[in-house]
């Protein structure tokens, strides 16, 4: 029982929150390869749960190398001196609830079981998962991690849109089915620039905080509003011009203009963020049609209704993309 209270800790610990990021993609891959030959639905849902232990190991890695190059509470700071930040991450590492050695060893423990699923996978699909798996795990360790610590040098927006993206969806597929497909490799593509997104509007949002403890992430980098929401521009309807590209080409069918329906979602954060740069304290509220934002008055009561509302949009984007194209993969 110790040791179930311990994995759920740690389980909460590594935002599951996140996980529709790396789990929607993975399982979209899987049914792309539903109907293909040499299909193993039991291949495929392991790819996919070790996908998710992937995502949680890289997320409390993340946690260890940033609390141990410049804490995590110094949003708590930065808010105390006038500043627009959240609340920092790691509270289990900033209020004594666990060390360093502990997380550490967590995030052992989730990337063990991720390694040991990809192993299997590799025994019975050879070479290009091994290395998949491994441009994965090297990217995900030194995202914020040395020597590398992509993060911090304006590259860890495009290692995430990579990891989710295509290498999540083409290794889960590969898994699933042995073979690669040029559908998949269209889709992935689109998927990964809106995960990316996800990650590049949080770094938006962060900007300040970021900058003045000298992250360099994305935002950091470009520096200027405009040049911030140029790039936000590119990152969020790109996706759909590499749909339509594929329509015309014929490696998706007609049916999969439907994920165009998801363009008002991308818009209105769009518009968001452009108000965000122009007027920070402008305020929005959900709408039924942004997708399931539950413990707003949770999120507006800390005051952090204002970064929510946006991650939010972008997570539910993501995942709205992904929940139609696993429909049309049946029926397009």
């Amino acid at each position: 029982m110790h040791r179930l209270q311990t994995l759920r800790v740690w389980y909460r610990n590594a935002r599951p929150h996140a996980l529709p990021q790396s789990i929607l993609p993975s399982l979209l891959a899987v049914c792309f390869a539903v109907n293909a030959e040499g299909f193993s639905l039991w291949l495929a849902l392991l790819a996919v749960a070790g996908v998710g232990c992937g995502h949680l190991a890289a997320n409390l890695f993340d946690d260890y190398f940033d609390y141990k190059r410049c804490k995590t509470d110094y949003r708590d700071h930065l808010k105390h001196e006038g500043f627009r930040a959240r609340a920092g991450k790691c509270a289990y590492l900033a209020s004594g609830a666990a060390t360093l050695e502990q997380l550490l060893l967590a995030a052992r423990a989730f990337m063990v079981v991720a390694l040991l699923a990809g192993a299997v996978i590799v025994y019975y699909r050879g070479l290009p998962i091994l290395l998949i798996a491994c441009a994965t795990a090297l990217l995900s360790l030194t995202y914020s991690g040395p020597p590398l610590r992509l993060s911090y040098r304006g590259l860890g927006e495009i290692a995430i849109g990579l990891i989710f993206g295509p290498l999540n969806m083409l290794g889960t597929y590969y898994a699933a089915c042995g073979a690669v497909d040029r559908a998949v490799v269209l889709v992935s593509v689109a998927v990964g620039l809106l995960v990316m997104n996800i990650v590049y509007v949080h770094a938006m949002l962060d900007y300040v905080p970021d900058k003045k403890i000298g992250k360099q992430t994305l935002a950091v980098t470009l520096d200027r509003g405009g040049s911030m929401l140029a790039v936000l521009f590119l990152v969020l309807f790109l996706p759909y011009g590499v749909i339509v590209y594929g329509i015309w080409r014929g490696d998706l069918s007609f049916g999969y203009g439907a994920l165009l329906l998801t363009l008002p979602m991308a818009a209105m954060l769009f518009r968001m963020m452009l108000i965000y740069i122009r007027d920070p304290d402008r305020p929005f509220f959900p709408q039924f049609w942004m997708g399931p934002m539950s413990s707003w008055k949770r999120f507006e009561a800390i005051g952090a209704g204002w970064f929510m509302i946006r991650w939010l949009l972008a997570r539910n984007l993501l995942a709205t993309l992904c929940v139609i194209a696993m429909i049309l993969t049946f029926t397009a």
